[in-house]
């Protein structure tokens, strides 16, 4: 669904151009902006177009945003930055695209695999704090988001897990108080 929601992009922005500003594009790149909230995919046309026209790329960017048609999957279009035209998908409609269509299905072989997630390993040698319940949030999220593409998971959830710290414990009192085994 992604690929094909790129290359209608791709086509839109090509006609959008064409029709605007008379010039034709064998290529219309599309990028994945750096930050989400800059949209799903980024298109620096206006920069390449800037060169040729010789207006702003800002300005040029605004004028192909006004002249793109709807887009089935995209939810709208925007400026940003110096003359990106940013695109955000509508992602309920591509999520279920997605789905209806078996892309979010692993292949046999994936799926038979099982996966390891180990998570929520709190030191009990330090005070608890927020970092560990997102920690545990995290973790199982990413767990239900495996099952849920057909995964076989394994969680691995060790709460007060003391093996190393209690190791070091060990070292610790054998090397400076000098005590053997036994007496720790």
């Amino acid at each position: 669904m992604i690929e094909q929601l790129h290359r209608s992009l791709q086509d839109a922005v090509r006609v959008a151009v064409n029709k605007r500003f008379g010039v034709e594009l064998d290529t219309v790149v599309l990028e994945k902006p750096p930050q989400v909230k800059l949209g799903d995919a980024a298109c620096p046309v206006a920069f390449e177009l800037a060169r040729r026209l010789k207006q702003s790329p800002r300005d040029i960017a605004g004028e192909l945003v006004k002249a793109l048609p709807a887009i089935r999957g995209v939810e709208r279009a925007a400026v940003a930055g110096g003359g990106y035209v940013n695109f955000y998908f509508d992602r309920g409609l591509v999520f279920h695209a997605a789905t209806t269509a078996g892309e979010t299905k692993l292949s046999l072989s994936a799926a038979a695999a099982k996966v390891i997630i180990e998570h929520t390993n709190i030191n009990p040698n330090k005070a608890a704090h927020i970092g560990h319940l997102r920690n545990a949030v995290l973790g199982d999220s990413f767990v239900r988001l495996l099952r849920f593409a057909g995964r076989r998971v394994e969680v691995q959830n060790y709460i007060d897990n003391t093996g190393v710290q209690v190791a070091d414990v060990v070292v610790g009192f054998q090397h400076l108080e000098k005590k053997t085994l036994a007496q720790v």
